[in-house]
This record gives structure tokens, C-alpha cells and sequence, in this order.
């Protein structure tokens, strides 16, 4: 994923500032809800390939958004790795990430990513695998750029398996 201005995701719409605005939808935001939509995916103890309906809601500056559904179907391949399908990878610009931190025990995955230069970041996600047919998660995310604190926000995120990938 890409922290970009350049590349934005689809802007929401947020009662602050012009800077907050600007910086918090095409930064913080598409961000931790591109982690989210990747969220879908895992193998450790028996979570499924397949189709998958995931509902999200983020919650900025308190105030939370209506529940958002996608579905993304995931191969065999894509659930091989549940750390680093459910993990951020950082490529940023103008910016410098150190490495995550993360901790996974089969169930329970928790990870942390901070990254300092033009755009500070800190992104902290946690995800529960309670079923092969269903998880829980969330993406908490807090920015500032020119020592001017954005929005953060707060994801949770439900993923319920619906079934076999259409062929």
C-alpha cells in the first residue's frame, strides 16, 4: 500500500480543518481501510478460502460512519500467511517506517507500525480468528503532518465466510 497524496483513495467527508481534510481522507484513512479490505484472508487454524463478506466501520473524530460491505474472494494461496495478510506493508514517500512489531499465537494476532518524516504515522491493528468462518478485527490510526495532528481513526472490522469462491 502506498501513502500517497498522490494516489488517494475515495475521500469521505470530514467536518475540520482544510488541512485535516485534505490529509486525513487521502492518507489515514484509505490507508487503514485498504489494511482492513486485506483483512479478509488467513490460514492458521483452519480460517477458510473462499468467499468472504466483510463489514467495516470507521469511526473518525469520533464520529463513526454506517457499517461498509465488500466482499473479497481469497484462494488457498492468499490464506497462507495470516501475519502478513492481515499486517501492513509500508511504502512510503518522504517518510521512513520502522519495523513492525508483531505478535501472532495462532488465534490472536496483534502488530504496530510507526513511520516519521513528512506524514508521522502510528497504526496499531488486532485481530481475533474465532471460527474457520469468522473474524473480528481493528485499525486504530493517528497522523500529523508539520506538527498538525489529523483526525485518527478507528476501524472495526467482521469478516463472515459465505462460501466456496464462485469458479
Amino acid at each position: 500500500m502506498r501513502i500517497d497524496d498522490r494516489k488517494a483513495g475515495t475521500p469521505g467527508s470530514f467536518p475540520y480543518s482544510r488541512f485535516a481534510t485534505r490529509y486525513s481522507r487521502y492518507l489515514v484513512v484509505p490507508l487503514a481501510a485498504s489494511i482492513l479490505t486485506l483483512a479478509a484472508s488467513a490460514s492458521a487454524d483452519g480460517i477458510e478460502a473462499g468467499l468472504w463478506k466483510i463489514t467495516t466501520v470507521i469511526e473518525t473524530g469520533g464520529r463513526a460512519g454506517p457499517p461498509r460491505e465488500t466482499s473479497k474472494c481469497l484462494t488457498a494461496e492468499q490464506v497462507a500467511d495470516l501475519p502478513a495478510t492481515f499486517s501492513p506493508v509500508a511504502n512510503t514517500i518522504n517518510s521512513t517506517c520502522e519495523p513492525i512489531q508483531r505478535s501472532f499465537d495462532g488465534k490472536k494476532l496483534a502488530w504496530h507500525l510507526v513511520c516519521k518524516g513528512q506524514l508521522d504515522m502510528e497504526l496499531m491493528g488486532e485481530f481475533n480468528f474465532d471460527s474457520p468462518h469468522h473474524y473480528t478485527g481493528m485499525v486504530a490510526s493517528k497522523a500529523s503532518m508539520g506538527g498538525q495532528e489529523m483526525p485518527g481513526s478507528k476501524n472495526t472490522v467482521e469478516g463472515q465466510w459465505v462460501s466456496a469462491c464462485p469458479q
